[in-house]
This record gives C-alpha cells, structure tokens and sequence, in this order.
C-alpha cells in the first residue's frame, strides 16, 4: 500500500488561522474593535470601543508623565492595521475619523483620565446640582466642551452664549441629540461681550450662579494685526461679563486663560494677562463673588491648532510648514483639560490663578514629522517640512508661570496654583479707564499702553 503523504498546510488557511487566533486573543482581552463605522463622526463614539491598561511595568503616576508626542506614536499599527483592511462598504480608515486622527489617538489613551487622575465627579456634580450656567464663547473648542461636560450633571439651566451663530446651532443641535432633557434648560443666546446692555440683559433675566468665561480672540498673529479687538474683546469684554457677575450674585466667576499671558510677547497674551489682573482685582473688592482663574497651554484639535493645519498640508501632499525647527509647546486634549477646569473650579476660594500640569512640551518638528509617518508617509522624502520662521508675537517656547508666581499645590496632582502677583489696584483701574480710550487708536499707541499695564509685556 501507498502511505499517505502528509499534507502540508495552505498558506492561506494558515495565515487565516493566524489572524483568527489574534483578532479573538485580542478581543478576549479587552483589545480594540479595528473597523470603524462610517456613521461614527468622533472620539465620543470611538472611545466606548476601547478598553485600555497603562504599559506594563508603568503605574498610572508615571504614564501620565509620558510625553503626547511619545503616546501618538504607540498607535501607528493601529492606522496601518485598519488601512490595511477596508473590504466593507460601511467601514472607513481610522485616518479618516472626524475631526483629526491625532485628537483621536490621545484620547484613546485617555479614556479613564477621570478615575487616574483625580477628578472628583461627585463633588463637582454636588457644586453644579440645581445651578444655572453661563458659558460665555459657549459654541468655540473650549466653551462647547464645557457645555457638553456640564450637561453630564444635574444643573437647572445651561445658557450657551456666543457671538458666532453657527457654532452655537452646531453645540446646540449635539447637546439636544446626546441630552434630549436638555430641551427645556437650555437657552441658546446670540450676542457679544464687548455689548454692556445685553450682558447685563442676560444676567438681570437668567441669573447665573456660575459662569465660565471661554469667549475670546485667541490667534496671536491675527492679534498683532488688530489689537484693538483683542483690547475690545479680550479685556472690555471680560470686564463686562465680571461686572454682570459681581451686580447679580453669581457664586463663582471662572476666567479661561492661557500660557501666552506669562511674560507676554504678543497683543493676545498681554490681554489675557490684564484679564487675569482684572480677575484678582475683583475678587479683592467683592465679597459675593468667588473670581478665579485657570491657565493651560494649547489644546489638541482646537480652532487654530497645529494638528488640523498638519492634517490637510499632508492630505494635499505637503509642504508641512513649521515656523521654526526648535519650537516647543505643551499639548493637552481638550476634555482633559475642561474636567480639570471644573476640577480647578471647585476647588475655587477666590483669587486664584489655577495651573493645569501640561506634562512634557512637544518640539512641533517632531509633532510634524511624526504626523507624517502616521500618514504613512517619510518626511522630507515624500512629504517636505519648510520652516517659515517665527510669526509676529509668537515665542519659540511658552511658559505657565512667571518667576514671581511660584507654585502651590492642590488636592489634585494635575492642578497647581500661583502664588498671586501684587499690583496697585486703584492705578490699575485708572490705566484701563485710559486703555479704553486708546482703543481705538493707532496701533503702537495700544501696544505701548498695554506695556503700561502689563510691565512683563515685551511686544
């Protein structure tokens, strides 16, 4: 008799097979669902598909110091693994997740930030119970992250306020989808904070026991270009909204600052350092209201951002450009930094000017050319970066205290507070009262009164 050969295994099944077995090894574990929904427009949707430990041989303590720009690396496979298998009509590359596949990618990692990182829900949602909300720039990447975390509590009226109609729509139209109890406690409101009259109109009707001030010009070079509105809308327009709150009893005032307010060297950080200044001026000579502030650096997939502007110079074939080679930033997700804002706020006394922990800065060279990779694609080979220099008021390296600030701690490892920086008040308020006059004036005559104002101001 003829003995039977032994067959060999296909290498087809067998890759087969292989694939199974890590695609059900991997599920098992609590690993990531690789095809994507075209229906699914963002993180939000992404994240509840995830399940996600720290590194081996890492504590949560230690991860979290982890740079961003080491953390979007990790998932590289991830894009080439879903890339790589776009058979169905209703699937879609990660890369093509809505808004950017950056924000995606960090926040991934990010899912349980609330449980790692101390953010006291039940306290905060304890403050909140019951309470009407203002936030101000209610529609922009902050002030609509704010809406959609403070919807989560159980407030009695959230008032989204903003100058810019279709953001509004857009926030409003999300919020009645994901909270359809919203319906009757929401108010939607058009309008400006430079406008004295409907400020006070807004407080007089609706009396809000907080507010989240997020309304703000925020683009640096557009600034050095028209520092008159960043003078309107930044400072006046500050001093309005804090003033409502200071005549109607608000409980908490809470300003959103930024890094670019510490030693100032352009328009825009000069102003959101006089609205700090005016925050703890308030808060000196009103025995109502608590004025708080909290200062973090940039945030990932915001209005203006590095990352969307990287996303489509690469989707176009390039160039990516980067203002310098040895520029840094500090980078943080959005609704990270809103469930600390809301942390920070609860923590609030009065006068403070609350610090988030950015973690290590980001050299944006290095943010560009990963992108790039991400995209799968070599920089300077397929795709070029050009470096066009430094734009009027930008600095290669921001900071998030001044010298004189130190820095104290608080219950959370994340937020810090400095120390408040002493200055004469009633000169202050005579040097606004002539900063208001020149606000219309020529521009060297604003910048010099802004020094005036703010003596660390060197634009």
């Amino acid at each position: 008799m003829k003995r039977n050969k032994r067959r060999r295994p296909r290498p087809l099944r067998f890759l087969i097979f292989l694939l199974l077995t890590f695609f059900l090894t991997f599920s098992l574990s609590g690993g990531l669902n690789i095809f994507l929904p075209r229906t699914w427009q963002g993180i939000g949707d992404f994240l509840p598909k995830l399940s996600y430990q720290p590194p081996a041989g890492r504590s949560d303590t230690e991860y979290s110091q982890i740079s961003t720009l080491d953390r979007l690396s990790r998932l590289v496979f991830l894009r080439r693994a879903v890339n790589a298998r776009v058979a169905r009509d209703d699937y879609v590359p990660f890369a093509k997740l809505s808004p950017d596949l950056i924000h995606a990618v960090v926040a991934v990692e990010d899912r349980r930030f609330y449980e790692h990182h101390g953010i006291d829900m039940e306290g905060i949602g304890s403050e909140l119970s019951g309470a009407t909300v203002l936030v101000t720039g209610g529609g922009g990447s902050i002030g609509s992250e704010l809406c959609r975390q403070l919807a989560r509590y159980a407030i009695r009226c959230l008032i989204i306020f903003d100058i810019y109609e279709n953001n509004a729509y857009e926030i409003q139209q999300e919020l009645l989808r994901d909270f359809p109890e919203l319906k009757k406690s929401m108010k939607v409101l058009i309008g400006s904070v430079r406008d004295e009259e409907r400020v006070d109109w807004i407080f007089k009707t609706y009396r809000p026991d907080f507010v989240f001030h997020a309304a703000a010009h925020k683009h640096v070079p557009l600034m050095e270009e028209s520092p008159c509105e960043a003078v309107k809308n930044n400072i006046f327009g500050t001093l309005n909204v804090a003033k409502a709150a200071e005549k109607y009893g608000a409980k908490r005032f809470l300003l959103i600052s930024t890094d670019k307010a510490v030693n100032p060297t352009s328009v825009m950080g000069a102003s959101k350092r006089v609205c700090e200044m005016i925050i703890q001026s308030m808060n000196r000579r009103c025995e109502n209201t608590d004025f708080v502030a909290v200062r973090f650096g940039n945030v990932l997939g915001s209005n203006g951002s590095v990352i969307p502007l990287f996303k489509k110079q690469i989707e176009k074939g390039g160039p990516v450009t980067v203002t310098h080679h040895d520029i840094i930033r500090y980078f943080m997700t959005i609704p990270e930094a809103v469930s600390l804002i809301l942390q920070a706020g609860a923590y609030a006394k009065g006068g403070e000017i609350f610090v988030l922990d950015m973690g290590e800065p980001v050299k944006i060279d290095h943010l560009a050319r990963r992108m790039i990779r991400l995209s799968g694609y070599e920089p300077d080979v397929d795709i070029k970066i050009v470096y066009t220099g430094l734009r009027p008021g930008e600095k290669l390296y921001e900071e998030l205290l001044m010298s004189e600030e130190g820095m104290r701690k608080t219950p959370n490892r994340m937020i810090y507070i400095g120390n408040p920086i002493e200055f004469d008040e009633e000169n202050f308020i005579e040097e606004l009262e002539q900063l208001r006059v020149t606000e219309n004036s020529d521009f060297a005559e604003i910048r010099a009164k802004l020094r005036e104002v703010v003596p660390t101001y060197t634009g």
